[in-house]
């Protein structure tokens, strides 16, 4: 098995691809600490203790796995889940960071305390936790680290600059952890998941042609999909990969570009504004990109 002996910590596993991930990764022979703080989509208190139940899952099928109640977006917290599963089973060697929340509105109208929100969650939250797991990774010489994005921040998207913000970052972070964890054997990846969740599903439905699309991913794209490339991705068999970016769909799994280079001018005395408007912008104009939304990209049907 992939995971035989390592010691996973996946935060937001309560539910959905967290919840997916946590199951696949003990089905691989990992020891599991099961994070979810058991809120709403929101990020507001529900009450719930989702975590347990994924962890009797885990022991009914017979595995190995803790839960934790903690909230990625709290520093002490972070460190917690953390140690948690180095008290209970001797080490941590993996983390998955899933946890996130939504508070979609137009940026024209958002709110400072929603753009906080939803930074705290998903980018304070992964920094934080990963942050938590280093010095344990660097002291034993190896761990690994699966991070999520979201085409909402790779390729933008309507109604979520708070989200898309934060996704984006988070790309950035892993790249740096990868480049600086390569000498102490610390490995850093992304993965862009489309699925059918409950966060997808809190999405209002405008139009008939987004509701077909929401209907194909329901029927096409679920968490079930995504865990076993993380899995993958955290375990010895990916040793040489680190800082890359991946998205799955489906049955489909990709290899994502990176920002680089694709045209280039100079200019020998330098540039003018002008000279800018007149030569360089008309060179490039063949090579934007339109702002458009992933639905562009992503147009053709799944398996």
């Amino acid at each position: 098995m992939l995971m035989d002996g390592k010691v996973v910590l996946v935060t937001g596993s309560g539910r959905g691809i967290g919840r997916a991930i946590a199951l696949e990764a003990a089905r691989e022979g990992a020891k599991v600490v099961v994070n979810d703080l058991g809120g709403s989509v929101s990020g507001e208190d529900e009450g719930t203790t989702p975590a347990d139940d994924v962890v009797k899952e885990i022991v009914a099928a017979g595995g190995e796995a803790i839960a934790n109640g903690d909230s990625v977006s709290d520093w002490d917290g972070a460190h917690r889940m953390v140690q948690a599963g180095v008290d209970a089973f001797g080490r941590i060697d993996s983390i998955v960071n899933v946890a996130g929340i939504l508070r979609d509105g137009m940026f024209h109208k958002m709110s400072e305390e929603n753009f906080d929100a939803v930074i705290n969650v998903h980018l304070k939250g992964t920094f934080n936790v990963a942050r938590a797991a280093v010095d344990h990774f660097k002291e034993q010489g190896s761990g690994s680290m699966v991070h999520f994005s979201s085409t909402s921040g790779l390729v933008g998207a309507i109604g979520q600059a708070n989200y898309s913000a934060a996704k984006m970052g988070i790309v950035g972070l892993s790249r740096s952890i990868a480049l600086e964890g390569a000498r102490y054997g610390v490995r850093s990846n992304i993965v862009s998941p489309f699925a059918w969740t409950r966060m997808i599903e809190s999405i209002p439905i405008s139009s008939d042609e987004q509701a077909k699309a929401m209907q194909e991913m329901k029927d096409t794209q679920q968490p079930e999909h995504i865990s076993p490339m993380v899995v993958c991705l955290l375990s010895d068999a990916a040793s040489k990969v680190s800082g890359q970016v991946f998205a799955v769909r489906g049955t489909e799994v990709m290899l994502l570009s990176q920002p680089r280079p694709i045209a280039i001018m100079a200019n020998a005395g330098g540039w003018t504004p002008q000279q800018l408007a007149d030569r360089a912008i008309p060179a490039f104009s063949k090579n934007l990109i339109e702002p458009d939304t992933s639905g562009s990209y992503f147009s053709w049907p799944t398996l």
